[in-house]
């Protein structure tokens, strides 16, 4: 079985295009990074939906989500564009679902939707839209999810339930993808957000790289599908991979120095993955044996550097085609 390969693009929110002063160049090396990594041979490329940076909210740029997947739909001629995950609670779910087939169409087929029922506190304060409780969030999302659906397939879509409702809601052009634009689902939870994948979504992404976590999740999805009559195979089960790539023999706590910053070694690698190609590959083959066929991958300092980018490409995606 091939898997297939997805990188992160800089957008701000992990303090990522700090080192760049003009927001117009800030931009320009994020569309840069998903040229190379379109080059490099990776099936997609991705973004954040948040606008506040991470891990606290900073006067620094984080682009939004929906707009710079549009204009990397028209920077880009070949790579898949998503979101990990579009937050539910932003955007009414009819209107995304508008938004996404537009972007579909301009992609000429290459948009996928992402979505999630939200977690980021203080950005929801922020921008005013509160901060429902998490059984009212999930809630939302479950309702969300069909209307994103009813959009893409439904001539005059309807729908009413305790959060939104839709009366015939006409969306054309609907996108480019058949039966409709991809819909995947960020998050494990068990009993609401795996079932949701497991009854209308094309993919998932779960564990966090962690192949543990991937297997156990993916346990719960397949049992979902069964129970439902869906086919288990039938979703792309992705996760997602910090990566810091050494040379071999290279001493780690030097290497990462200019990647980390002021980070302590130990804090970093507990959040980035430090490996030689080698290593990289063998986690992706326990990933993969987890059940996971696409692995989504991000590089420290990718938007003033590619080289790891591309000496994944080069030397740990070939075994996996």
């Amino acid at each position: 079985m091939a898997i297939k390969f997805g990188t992160f693009v800089p957008q701000g929110w992990r303090m990522d295009l700090v080192e760049i002063d003009d927001p117009i160049e800030q931009y320009e090396a994020m569309t840069n990074v998903g040229l190379a990594a379109e080059e490099a041979g990776y099936d997609s490329i991705w973004v954040f939906d948040h606008f506040h940076t991470v891990p606290t909210p900073e006067i620094e740029t984080t682009f939004e989500a929906w707009t710079i997947t549009a204009g990397l739909a028209r920077d880009t001629k070949r790579v898949k564009i998503g979101q990990m995950v579009t937050c539910n609670g932003y955007r009414n779910p009819a209107l995304l679902a508008k938004i996404a087939s537009t972007v579909d169409v301009m992609s000429h087929g290459r948009a996928i939707c992402g979505l999630g029922a939200g977690w980021y506190e203080h950005e929801w304060l922020a921008y005013g839209y509160g901060f429902p409780e998490t059984r009212d969030r999930m809630r939302a999302f479950r309702e969300a999810v069909e209307i994103c659906v009813r959009m893409w397939t439904d001539e005059k879509a309807t729908f009413k339930g305790d959060y939104y409702s839709i009366d015939g809601a006409i969306n054309e052009p609907k996108g480019v993808q058949k039966p409709h634009i991809p819909l995947w689902l960020g998050g494990g939870g068990e009993k609401v957000t795996l079932k949701l994948v497991a009854q209308w979504a094309n993919g998932c992404n779960v564990g966090g790289g962690n192949p543990d976590v991937v297997r156990q999740k993916l346990g719960v999805l397949r049992a979902h599908c069964e129970t439902l009559g869906r086919d288990y195979n039938t979703i792309t089960r992705s996760t997602n991979i910090n990566l810091f790539l050494l040379e071999d023999g290279e001493d780690a706590e030097k290497a990462t120095e200019k990647a980390r910053g002021p980070i302590p070694y130990d804090t970093f690698k507990n959040n980035v993955f430090v490996a030689t190609p080698a290593q990289a590959r063998e986690r992706i083959h326990q990933l993969v044996e987890a059940g996971a066929d696409y692995i989504i991958t991000s590089f420290p300092r990718v938007a003033y550097d590619h080289t790891q980018l591309k000496r994944f490409a080069a030397e740990v995606m070939p075994e996996f085609s």
